[in-house]
This record gives C-alpha cells, sequence and structure tokens, in this order.
C-alpha cells in the first residue's frame, strides 16, 4: 500500500514523502543532498543522515560533496539499522543509496508511513549503464526524482 488518501494525510498533517537525487558521477547528487538537508536544519526540524559504512573515500562519520561540503552522518550496515532512528526524527537523510542492500525501498517506504521525509541520493546505473542496487526500486516508488 503506497498511496491512498490514508496514507497522504495523517492526523490533519501531510504524511511523509520519498525524494530521490539521481544521476551519473559528479553530477551533483551529494551536493543537492547536503543542500536540502541543511536547509531543513535551519528549519529546526531534527534531521538524521545515513550512508553505508563501506563509504570512508572523505570522512567515516560525515557526507561529504565533491567540492567538499560535509554535513554529519551515521555509517550502517544495512538498510535495516535506519530504523533504529530516534522517535522525533522529522527527515532522513542517505547518501551513496546505491550500496545499501535491496531493504532499502521497504525501509524508506516505513520511514514515509510514520510521516518522515525521506530523501534519498546514489547513482542510478552502473559503469555499464545497468540499474544499480535499489535505485530502480526507490525511483519508481517516490513522490519526487
Amino acid at each position: 500500500m503506497l498511496f491512498s488518501e490514508q496514507n497522504f494525510r495523517r492526523r490533519g498533517e501531510f504524511s511523509g514523502s520519498i525524494e530521490v537525487v539521481c544521476g551519473s558521477m559528479f553530477s551533483g547528487k551529494t551536493e543537492e543532498l547536503i543542500r536540502r538537508l541543511k536547509r531543513a536544519q535551519i528549519a529546526k526540524l531534527n534531521v538524521e543522515i545515513f550512508k553505508p559504512r563501506t563509504d570512508t573515500r572523505y570522512h567515516e562519520s560525515a557526507v561529504v560533496s565533491h567540492d567538499l561540503n560535509s554535513i554529519n552522518s551515521t555509517p550502517v550496515d544495512s538498510a535495516s539499522a535506519i530504523l533504529l532512528l530516534g522517535t522525533n526524527t522529522q527527515v532522513v537523510g542517505i547518501d551513496e543509496a546505491q550500496f545499501f542492500d535491496n531493504e532499502l525501498p521497504e525501509v524508506c517506504n516505513k520511514l514515509a508511513l510514520k510521516g518522515i521525509r525521506v530523501i534519498v541520493a546514489g547513482l542510478d546505473m552502473d559503469f555499464t549503464g545497468k540499474p544499480f542496487g535499489p535505485m530502480p526500486a526507490l525511483m519508481a516508488i517516490a513522490e519526487h526524482v
């Protein structure tokens, strides 16, 4: 059940959503993710950011763009670990989504159904031009791509 009037409105408030920022390498995906998350923080929303533990290119516990803009994050081993976030979280950011397991779309959907805005960034295709990891499924269920 991805969309119904009941899911769209909950207790007079808009429920959560899934946004996917995708593209090729060096296309500004992480930069856009950081921009959206920092805007949410400026708006005093409770934000949690996650990335795969295997992503250690720039920093172990921060999402860093090629322009060296950064935001603190929590490295996790699997998509299901994201569900362990705090109870007052309003916005969740996920970087390098293509490296997560295939549970990621369901995890994002569960978060959105709880009223959380989920912003996901990742490569949509691998170097051969084939769909990459859970990205096609995420793009299929996202409200905004």
